[in-house]
């Protein structure tokens, strides 16, 4: 594994990088280089590791030509382009649980902070004055704590202010009565969290919905005198409608960690507000969680590269290892059908793909067998079409993907594939047998067990004496090795299919000769 490279470019904990060095890999860590330096440095890595100060953007990517995955030491991914690395296939990875309890505890740090005027108190006392009168406080015990998003942050903040007495009122679209009930919590809708609570705070990503979610509408809906915090992403709050209602006296306080723009700027208005207490981005600052998001991207990354072993990629299904060994055979196997589906389709431009999954495959998740169809199916339309960005490309091109479900265990099928072009349609299914190989069973109408490797001649024909001796002579003539030879028919007398295993290439002049024997009616070369 010493051809393999991983490039560190943020100061994540050097020890808990040790995975990756026990591993064999190639390790190099270099901080605060500015793009171009960077751009240089990771041009024949195979792994980048960051923080949140560098950013990884299309354009590096572009320069990285061995670049396969990402890892990034913490939860968030706002400084990496998720979007192109899926489009250039290439694996982004984060540490979802090594900032929880760190980032949930500066939260109540803050709540409680902000309750009891501290960091006001405090400044005011270094300079000498005692003045208890200016910083009288309020009790957090029977206050409505209005929460934002029941993630793993959000969900443990929760659990800590039920300690103080607090009143969870919550909204989260993907959280259920059942399991709010069940954790001791109120949901509502999202204007009345607004309108109930004492308290809020926010636990959600930033994305196109959640930018600016609470800003001055949200602020007009609110109680007066809400106090505010923000220790998940900067842009979350809207901090010019938040300097307004702390001035009209809707907002009595407010708690930031994260800003919209980092590092905030020393003339910023918000830093110049006694009611705003600010921290600089310190929610995932902790000993403990900074050991903790280095070892675990170091684990996944080694994993990765090593095995393909998949674990909290954010741009593709993760399987961990016991899921990836019950998986590869049906993965194997779906590559292999895209692969023989593509060459088979004759290059025609390919317009649907329908997937069925049946028998063992029904009752799991097959997504990530239905990204390694895709994978094989459009390997000819980019060097880098993976599993990562093969079903964005297929979107790309305009193809339709239908999955379906079939609890009926079928005797000769675990994949059913159809392939939809403008010279018409086709059918491939393949089946893994009990010793883990995988086969092709069906094509068309046709039954019938292939073994889809190396080089293989499909033919169709009508049924009648002396096609296959014409055939096997030819190849001979050609000097072309038949190691295997699958036949299967209609009906006698009808169309009869071949697919022949072959141990070399077949020339193309080989090929017309085949198809111009009278009873052949299609004869193609397929490379699996």
């Amino acid at each position: 594994m010493n051809n393999i490279k991983v490039f560190v470019a943020d100061d994540v904990n050097n020890d808990k990088l040790a995975p990756l060095r026990e591993a064999g890999f190639e390790v190099i860590k270099e901080t605060k280089l500015s793009p171009e330096e960077l751009a240089l440095r990771i041009k024949d890595a195979d792994g980048v590791i960051v923080r949140s100060a560098t950013k990884i953007t299309a354009d590096l990517m572009d320069k990285a030509e061995k670049l396969r995955v990402i890892g990034r030491a913490g939860v968030g991914v706002d400084n990496i382009d998720v979007k192109a690395a899926t489009e250039r296939g290439i694996v982004v990875m984060n540490a979802p649980d090594g900032n929880t309890i760190t980032t949930a505890e500066h939260t109540i740090a803050l709540l409680v902070s902000m309750a009891r005027n501290v960091p006001q108190a405090h400044a005011k006392l270094q300079n000498g004055v005692w003045d208890k009168k200016s910083f009288v406080g309020v009790e957090l015990n029977g206050k409505t704590l209005g929460l934002i998003g029941l993630g793993r942050i959000g969900k443990h903040v929760a659990k800590v202010a039920k300690g103080f007495g607090m009143k969870i009122f919550a909204f989260d679209p993907f959280v259920s009565p059942e399991q709010a009930k069940e954790f001791g919590f109120e949901l509502g809708t999202l204007d009345e969290v607004f309108a109930n609570a004492d308290f809020l705070t926010i636990h959600t990503p930033v994305t196109d919905e959640t930018r600016n979610i609470i800003g001055a509408d949200a602020f007009s809906k609110m109680k007066q005198g809400v106090r505010i915090i923000n220790c998940a992403r900067g842009g979350l709050v809207d901090e010019a409608a938040l300097l307004v209602a702390i001035e009209n006296g809707t907002v009595a306080g407010a708690a930031l960690d994260v800003f919209s723009t980092e590092p905030l700027d020393e003339n910023s208005p918000l830093l110049k507000n006694d009611k705003i207490i600010t921290t600089p981005h310190l929610g995932a600052s902790t000993t403990e969680a900074q050991q903790g998001v280095a070892l675990t991207v170091a684990e996944q990354m080694r994993d990765f590269l090593t095995s393909g072993e998949l674990r909290n990629a954010v741009n593709a299904p993760s399987l961990a290892a016991s899921e990836l060994e019950a998986f590869q055979p049906f993965i194997n196997l779906a590559e292999k059908l895209g692969r023989f589906q593509a060459q088979i389709m004759n290059e025609s431009p390919i317009s649907e793909v329908k997937l069925e999954f049946l028998g063992e495959l029904s009752d799991k998740d097959a997504s990530p067998v239905t990204r390694s169809f895709l994978a094989g199916l459009l390997k000819d339309v980019s060097a880098r079409v993976n599993v990562v960005n093969a079903m964005h490309i297929a979107e790309e091109r305009g193809i339709k993907i239908t999955i379906s479900y079939t609890q009926t265990k079928r005797t000769n099928a675990d994949i059913r594939t159809i392939v939809s072009a403008s010279n018409g349609e086709q059918t491939a299914s393949g089946m893994v047998f009990a010793n883990g190989e995988g086969r092709i069973t069906e094509i068309g109408n046709f039954s019938i067990e292939a073994v889809p490797a190396g080089f293989m001649l499909l033919t169709k024909n009508q049924d009648v004496p002396g096609v296959i001796g014409k055939i096997g002579t030819l190849l001979g003539e050609a000097s072309v090795n038949i190691s295997r030879f699958y036949l299967g028919r209609e009906a006698k007398g009808g169309e009869a299919l071949a697919v022949i295993e072959v141990d070399s290439a077949i020339d193309e002049k080989v090929l017309e000769d085949l198809r111009n024997i009278e009873a052949v009616n299609i004869a193609r070369q397929v490379k699996l």
